[in-house]
């Protein structure tokens, strides 16, 4: 029986054994609610949630612990950022609707709440980018106006996996007293983070990037030197310092807090792995496969991901003749709607072609065998559904 292979890390990965290790004694033996301060089960949840508080601080370049505040993923971490952000400006201003500025290759979970701001009135500006898929911030500066009240730049794309010039564009947000959110979601573990350093003033985690649980992000809000103000979304109990009401998921918490202690441990040996793995694929199929091409930036990008684009074989058609093989043809989301991509259109790429690119994406688990029998299941598969679309 042939073995499956996963090669959609983007997507998600699997939760690591030590994480999981150390979140099970939270489900059973201390499975108090950490907002229980009259004992001692919930004492023990609380110390628990406080440590995986400082880890992921640690992890990120935070000053304080206190500018964690957990929530169930990156969409409800961006959420909670960009209207958050949206609706205190607002309310300071008297009721008067500001200026956002997004990039078109921006994840739906920062679209999508910034489309259902200009319902509600809010200006959004949406940067382009160029055929690499790497921002320029001369272009976030072209799109400021004098009522900009927050700019959201990914760190790494999900897709193309380009990275972002975060810190670049954070200064130029800083000098114009602007906010500065990054989704960091494919950051955490693939490139140093420092948000403190950088003026990054809000930065969406999830926990399910990094071999960590589902069902488990944070927000980053900064504090010191500079009080980032939200509106809470959720409302129920003031948790999380009153920004995010909700029971915490304290199993999820404990491993999301070892999961990113481990992957900024493990960065610099699983990079170097990945990037060795990704560059033996890359050029395997560039020798076997005919007319493939590269979308996004060859060199600024993550360490294990591929966006390749294969003329004449549409992505869907590809996958389904490898169903062994974990691919993708877009982030997980938006696989559900069928639509082709919008961050490889926003890349010039036309209907045909964005149905023609397939992602690949490498883990910290993936072997050099599984590589090369992936390169020999897809040269035969392409070559293959090449073969049926010129039979007449």
């Amino acid at each position: 029986m042939k073995r499956a292979i996963y090669l959609d890390h983007q997507a998600t990965t699997p939760v690591d054994p030590r994480v999981l290790e150390a979140m099970l004694p939270y489900f059973t033996e201390h499975f108090g609610n950490a907002a229980s301060k009259a004992h001692a089960f919930g004492w023990a949840a609380e110390g628990a949630v406080a440590e995986a508080r400082e880890r992921i601080a640690r992890a990120i370049g935070a000053e304080e612990p206190s500018e964690i505040i957990f929530t169930s993923g990156a969409t409800e971490s961006n959420n909670l950022a960009l209207r958050g952000a949206a609706l205190a400006y607002a309310r300071n201003g008297g009721g008067s609707r500001g200026h956002l500025i997004v990039t078109a290759i921006e994840h739906r979970a920062v679209l999508d709440p910034c489309a259902a701001l200009e319902r509600e009135g809010f200006e959004v500006s949406t940067v382009p980018v160029p055929k690499n898929g790497v921002l320029e911030p001369a272009q976030i500066e072209e799109a400021f106006r004098d009522n900009t009240l927050l700019v959201s730049v990914m760190a790494a794309n999900n897709e193309i996996g380009t990275l972002q010039p975060i810190a670049e564009t954070a200064a130029l947000c800083r000098a114009r007293n602007v906010l500065f959110h990054t989704d960091a979601a494919q950051a955490l573990g693939q490139l140093p983070l420092a948000v403190h350093r950088d003026d990054i003033d809000l930065a969406s985690l999830s926990a399910h990037k990094f071999y960590g649980p589902k069902g488990v992000g944070a927000l980053y809000v900064r504090r010191v030197s500079r009080q980032v103000r939200l509106v809470p979304q959720l409302l129920g109990g003031g948790h999380e310092l009153g920004l995010r009401s909700g029971t915490l998921n304290v199993p999820g918490i404990v491993g999301m807090g070892v999961a990113a202690e481990l992957a900024v441990r493990e960065l610099e040996a699983v990079n170097a792995q990945q990037l060795r793995l990704r560059e033996l694929l890359w050029q395997r199929l560039v020798a076997t496969v005919p007319a493939i091409s590269l979308n996004g930036d060859s060199e600024r990008r993550l360490s294990g991901n591929l966006n390749l684009l294969i003329p004449g074989v549409r992505a869907d058609k590809l996958m389904l003749a490898l169903p062994l093989l974990a691919l993708a043809s877009g982030s997980a989301c938006s696989s559900l709607t069928g639509v082709p991509s919008h961050v490889l259109r926003a890349l010039g790429l036309g209907e045909e072609a964005a149905a023609c690119s397939i992602r690949i994406g490498m883990g910290r688990n993936t072997t050099e065998e599984e590589v090369l029998l992936s390169a020999e299941r897809l040269e035969a598969a392409v070559a293959r559904l090449r073969g049926r679309a010129q039979t007449p």
